[in-house]
């Protein structure tokens, strides 16, 4: 059964420019007992390379054959007569997309929902309105945004693009790990909330992630914006790259300002599509794609709707989605369920099997888990981990991130390296222990990264 009701029909007062959203969205439910088999999960990702052990589903997703199909066609109609779909059907089929996601994610209006490349322009434009304001005098040179140590690095790069070269100061919440509960990382942001308003400064901006990347962490997002808005920190905008259809996600029960996230990660879209959610307010005006093109003034969902000539069919393959979810028992919310119970098993079996641990309960995971490597492997650099990472893929066929973790100070022999696992549908547990093997037969051999680097 699908997890979610698709049927609801939803007007907005850019039907004018998007086209109408009055169709009906209901994927077709598969018949008691006919769910997917396992024969045909594989088949729809047969294009995956046979010879690697794809356990970084997190870096990049992945997109059935059932949906390239469908991205396909919707090329083919662009190609065969440019005119007639742009006119006729990108504007409608972009719309429909975000009424989707409008119900999906439980947003109030679609006119709150556009869609973007990925959750980097989401910030892009998110920062940019912020580094307006500094420039524009609506904000004070010193005034702050605060984010994770954890936020993405190309976060951190857009925090030096917007933010600090316009006037603003940057604090990042000094976070555990490996960590053992939520209240470590409240207590943190708490503090960093304190250091942001020394001095008299205002804080003007948070950005939180909903599951960090690298160190992989679910964030207690709720708890987090909750403290924002008694603090009064302005505005929240919450990086939630690998949430959808990796984790529950409800913009009204976050309560945040800002929420981004890619459906080509978790929910298997091809490349590139996310959604920004603004929650409606006056400031939405100052929201821009920071692609102009000529829809610029006509909001962000329509700007964003239209950035010039370019391929827009991944932006039009979700009801075809939200299909191919539908043939799993419990649809996303099954899948979601059985990708976390998955993930913590092989977690706990690499664990088990290396003699180290998990950098999180398994209740701070989603569908990613991070696993200590045997500190006998001499990971003491991000250099280190990249050359493992590399080792892995062209010698052993595993394709897994490597994560360094800087010994604090006395520290000795302890666990510096961890791996981000991922399980997705596609994932059996031969890949799992292919990586066991792969990192046990580099123990018995003495195998080193300092070996690697030379």
């Amino acid at each position: 059964m699908a997890s979610r009701n698709h049927g609801r029909n939803h007007k907005n007062d850019d039907n004018h420019l998007n086209g109408d959203s009055s169709f009906s969205h209901v994927p077709k439910k598969p018949k008691l007992g006919t769910f997917i088999t396992d024969s045909e999960i594989q088949s729809e990702f047969a294009h995956h390379d046979p010879a690697v052990a794809r356990i970084n589903n997190g870096s990049f997703g992945c997109c059935p054959a059932s949906v390239i199909s469908a991205q396909q066609k919707w090329q083919l109609k662009n190609l065969r007569q440019p005119d007639h779909f742009y006119f006729n059907e990108l504007r409608k089929g972009i719309l429909h997309s975000r009424t989707l996601i409008r119900e999906i994610i439980n947003a109030d209006q679609v006119d709150e929902i556009s869609i973007v490349d990925n959750a980097t322009t989401a910030t892009a434009i998110v920062l940019q309105q912020t580094a307006w304001a500094f420039q524009e005098g609506k904000f004070q040179n010193g005034d702050v945004v605060v984010m994770l140590h954890y936020a993405y690095g190309s976060v951190k790069k857009s925090m030096e693009a917007y933010v600090t070269r316009a006037g603003g100061k940057v604090i990042e919440v000094q976070l555990p790990f490996p960590v053992n509960s939520n209240e470590e990382i409240i207590s943190e942001f708490r503090r960093a909330l304190e250091r942001g308003r020394a001095g008299g400064s205002r804080v003007r901006l948070a950005v939180i992630d909903h599951v960090t990347s690298m160190p992989s962490v679910v964030i207690p997002v709720r708890d987090l914006v909750k403290i924002c808005r008694e603090e009064g920190v302005d505005q929240v905008f919450v990086d939630a790259a690998h949430a959808i259809g990796c984790i529950d996600v409800d913009v009204k029960e976050i309560g945040a300002d800002f929420y981004t996230s890619n459906l080509h990660k978790w929910f298997f879209c091809p490349p590139s599509i996310a959604f920004l959610y603004s929650r409606k307010s006056p400031r939405c005006s100052e929201l821009h794609h920071p692609v102009v093109s000529h829809e610029y003034g006509n909001g962000l969902a329509v700007e964003s709707a239209w950035i010039g000539t370019r391929d827009y069919s991944s932006q039009l393959v979700v009801p075809e989605v939200l299909e191919f979810v539908s043939r799993f028992e419990g649809g996303i919310e099954g899948i979601k369920s059985r990708n976390h119970e998955a993930v913590v098993e092989m977690g706990r079996m690499l664990a088990t099997a290396w003699g180290t641990h998990l950098g999180t309960p398994p209740d701070m995971c989603a569908s990613m888990i991070m696993v200590g490597l045997p500190a006998c492997l001499g990971i003491s650099s991000d250099s280190d981990a990249m050359n493992l990472r590399a080792h892995l893929r062209d010698v052993f066929g595993v394709e897994v991130p490597i994560y360094y973790r800087p010994p604090k100070d006395g520290e000795i022999g302890v666990v510096t390296g961890y791996a981000r696992i991922s399980y997705q549908v596609y994932n059996r547990a031969d890949d799992y222990y292919k990586f066991r093997d792969a990192i046990n037969q580099l123990v018995r051999n003495k195998v080193t990264c300092a070996l690697l680097s030379n």
